[in-house]
């Protein structure tokens, strides 16, 4: 597996300067930033021109992350996530420890244990999550690769990761809401 260290530590310190980064998820390109840094998620609302009212969600490293960023982890959760064959967001209830700006109205948000090595990793030496949401502005086609995003999306960012974006069969996650009461609901295939 390649290293990506001095591509980790430079996307870091744009990170903790409260800066955007355009970086390649387990799904499609993503605009990231400190999930814990309200004004930093107010820039990608404002880049994107996205209504706030309208969730984003955040990846973390593994579950221990996870556990540390929702009140309570439904078990259900981790069968989901054991058994699931493409990536896949969970949305639950009660999330802890983010930017208030990030959490929807009825007190959910959607967080995505990343697969991808090098997410992982900047994660992991982040040890924060980190918000993705499709590098696209609202309401327009989510971008299958580089080439495919929009230069106002390009210029507002920070930093571009400089790594490809491995999946070439690029699709968001798959989105599943997961209730107190442990029902599960699929909101995205």
């Amino acid at each position: 597996m390649e290293d990506h260290k001095e591509e980790i530590q430079k996307t870091i310190d744009i990170l903790k300067k409260g800066g955007l980064i355009l970086y390649p998820t387990d799904t499609v390109w993503g605009i990231g930033c400190d999930a814990t840094n309200a004004e930093a998620v107010d820039k990608i609302y404002a880049l994107k021109q996205r209504a706030d009212s309208k969730a984003m969600l955040c990846l973390v490293s593994d579950f221990k992350m996870l556990q540390q960023y929702v009140e309570e982890v439904p078990e259900v959760a981790y069968d989901i996530l054991k058994y699931a064959t493409k990536a896949t967001t969970i949305i639950y209830d009660r999330p802890l420890r983010v930017a208030e700006n990030l959490i929807a109205e009825d007190n959910t948000l959607g967080i995505r244990v990343a697969r991808d090595p090098f997410c992982s990793k900047l994660i992991r030496k982040f040890k924060k999550p980190i918000v993705s949401t499709s590098a696209n502005i609202s309401g327009k086609s989510t971008p299958r690769n580089l080439k495919e995003i929009s230069k106002e999306i390009l210029e507002g960012v920070d930093y571009v990761v400089n790594l490809p974006l491995k999946n070439k069969d690029a699709k968001p996650s798959s989105i599943i809401k997961i209730g107190g009461d442990s029902t599960v609901k699929i909101i995205r295939k």
